[in-house]
């Protein structure tokens, strides 16, 4: 299960940290000691379960933190079955499919169900370890991203309907003199909510506050004004590269 424990930097409840494991599902038990061994040079730790059911019974004590490398056929639930029912539960950790009966299909299949990527049996160690650990990166993102997001939510709940607007008005590059006269107000007001929503967002700079700002579930992106020199967006992720 997951712990809290006070964010010294925002006051939230954030979880607490937790060394991620690699969760090894195989109904073969000479693959699973392999895959155990092999992991295990390269200081990840793991955990290993012969069957789909045996990581589902676990799932109260499981780390919601890791990834999941699990064997595609398996009696009784198949490792994209158990893709799918973990995702169904919540569980979003990046899944890698191994298979020795792996096709086209398959594959397709597999990532059309948000499956991190898929190998095929039998593949070299070296290739092995370089797809966990950049599941693991993915995990560690995605965790960030969803931590960040939790926090300028709950940091923003603070602000009034004022201050949402001044902030909005301010991440589109408009000056507190436009905004101070589009909303009938001094420009002395516009700077007091202005440096209220820098504070309450623990924003330190315009472009802080623009990325915080788009975090939030009423964000409406605007295009920035020509030569305001605010960001327009995010780096695109590099995608993965299929190893088949």
């Amino acid at each position: 299960m997951c712990t809290t424990r006070p964010d010294p930097e925002t006051d939230v409840l954030a979880p607490a940290a937790e060394e991620p494991k690699v969760y090894v599902v195989d109904d073969d038990a000479a693959v699973r000691d392999a895959l155990t061994v092999l992991l295990r040079t390269v200081a990840l730790r793991t955990e290993s379960h012969a069957d789909a059911r045996s990581l589902l019974d676990a799932l109260p004590r499981v780390p919601t933190q890791g990834c999941l490398l699990v064997d595609l056929r398996m009696p009784g639930i198949g490792g994209l079955d158990l893709h799918r029912t973990l995702r169904a539960l919540g569980c979003a950790i990046p899944t890698v499919i191994m298979t020795g009966h792996g096709d086209v299909r398959a594959a397709v299949t597999a990532m059309k169900s948000g499956v991190f990527d898929f190998v095929e049996k039998p593949f070299r160690g070296q290739e092995l370890i370089e797809v966990v650990q950049e599941a693991l990166r993915q995990d560690a993102r995605s965790r960030a991203a969803a931590t960040e997001q939790h926090v300028a939510r709950t940091r923003a709940a603070a602000l009034t309907a004022r201050e949402r607007e001044v902030m909005a008005r301010v991440v589109r590059g408009e000056r507190n003199k436009e905004i101070a006269r589009d909303l009938r107000l001094s420009v002395r007001t516009v700077e007091l909510h202005r440096a209220r929503v820098m504070q309450k967002l623990g924003a330190r700079t315009v472009c802080d506050l623009a990325r915080m700002a788009a975090l939030l579930p009423d964000a409406t992106p605007a295009p920035p004004r020509p030569g305001s020199g605010y960001p327009s967006g995010q780096p695109a992720s590099r995608p993965n590269a299929p190893l088949w």
